[in-house]
């Protein structure tokens, strides 16, 4: 027996900063991106020096649990200040009372068109993150429905975030209602990498696969050829590739960017791609350009690789705002490299708040009591 989880409506602008505040208008639809995608109760175990051999037992430094899965784009797009919806199926264990209450209330998403499932329990993830990779174990059941229901009746959204390998009904309303379709694909597990999943494409605004994904769709030896190739295929075509940058062609504009990364001490990887996707989007809806929406991605998925858990360590405002002013300390100090970076940053000036905003939660060793969620500390 299926039951439709009630939630009351959510409020963004009590908790947030808003960065599309003096784009929208009365006739903008209720949701700034929708996304969906299977939901994964994580537990991330950093700072090991390898995974651990047959019968051994490492102790790891750090320890968290958060939602994961789709959960990790979801944050991230909240956290960055868009109207979120989120349409998924949850269990009705305990795992899957946190997740609801930690996504909903504390990170303000739209889960009026998600699900809660009864005798189903929570797909659960253990991610081990180490030497700046991760080795993860899974256990999950397929879900006792699909969700297409619930798809075709969620709140329209100018942008949605969507899987090349899940195309539906649901993107036909999509396309009828305008939304800007921003696809991902994933690894290829089979090692084919077979183009007709790429097919989809053709209905789509952008696509942000990582360099391995990107070359082996298009049978390439790098990035920057990667992204060429897919530029043929989509109008928006960003392809990352890690501490080594990132690379973007937009064809509704005619800009070609490359970006590097911001340098961090990184300790858990995981999500950090969902974060990138999801300044890409906020990027885009905002009308940067090229080159500002690849920095901004960049920077926003660099400060998550410095937190553990993927959609507690995505970035909020406040996240930023503190990087963007100590930087500007540091170069007022007189640091040449601060100096440089505040020059590329510049941007940001104009965007970061200037008042405090809500902190967010992290990833802790435990998750917190139902009652908690919404409560992130200052």
């Amino acid at each position: 027996m299926n039951q439709h989880q009630h939630q009351e409506p959510v409020c963004y602008d009590c908790w947030n900063w808003d960065p599309l505040a003096e784009l929208r208008s009365d006739d903008d639809p209720p949701l700034d991106v929708v996304t969906t995608g299977p939901l994964f109760f994580d537990i991330i175990f950093t700072g090991l020096p390898r995974l651990p051999e047959p019968g051994e037992e490492l102790q790891s430094t750090g320890m968290g649990s958060c939602p994961g899965g789709i959960a990790n784009l979801s944050t991230a797009t909240a956290r960055l200040g868009l109207r979120t919806g989120l349409v998924t199926g949850f269990g009705d264990d305990a795992y899957a009372d946190w997740m609801w209450d930690t996504l909903s209330e504390q990170e303000h998403i739209d889960l009026s068109c998600s699900r809660r499932f009864e005798n189903f329990h929570s797909a659960i993830t253990v991610s081990m993150a180490f030497r700046g990779d991760r080795g993860m174990v899974t256990h999950e059941h397929p879900l006792p429905e699909p969700l297409d229901d619930l798809l075709l009746a969620a709140p329209a959204a100018r942008a949605a975030a969507v899987d090349l390998k899940r195309p539906g009904q649901w993107w036909d309303k999509l396309r009828h209602e305008g939304t800007l379709m921003f696809a991902d694909v994933g690894f290829d597990e089979s090692g084919r990498w077979d183009k007709a999943h790429l097919a989809p494409l053709n209905q789509c605004h952008a696509f942000t696969p990582n360099s391995v994904e990107a070359m082996g769709y298009t049978r390439t030896d790098r990035p920057s050829n990667a992204v060429r190739a897919l530029a043929n295929l989509v109008p928006l075509a960003v392809v990352t590739d890690g501490v080594r940058g990132s690379y973007a062609i937009d064809n509704t504009t005619g800009e070609e960017a490359y970006c590097p990364s911001v340098a961090v001490d990184a300790i858990d990887p995981t999500g950090a791609g969902d974060v990138f996707a999801a300044a890409i989007i906020l990027g885009t809806l905002s009308g940067w350009s090229l080159e500002q929406r690849l920095q901004f991605a960049s920077l926003s998925s660099s400060l998550a690789v410095r937190q553990f858990g993927g959609s507690l360590a995505a970035p909020g405002w406040g996240d930023l705002a503190d990087w963007w002013r100590n930087l500007e300390r540091l170069r007022d100090e007189g640091d040449l490299r601060a100096a440089h970076i505040g020059r590329e940053y510049a941007f940001l000036a104009d965007l970061i708040p200037t008042h405090p905003v809500h902190g967010v939660r992290r990833a802790q060793g435990t998750f917190a009591m139902a009652s908690d969620a919404g409560h992130a500390p200052g």
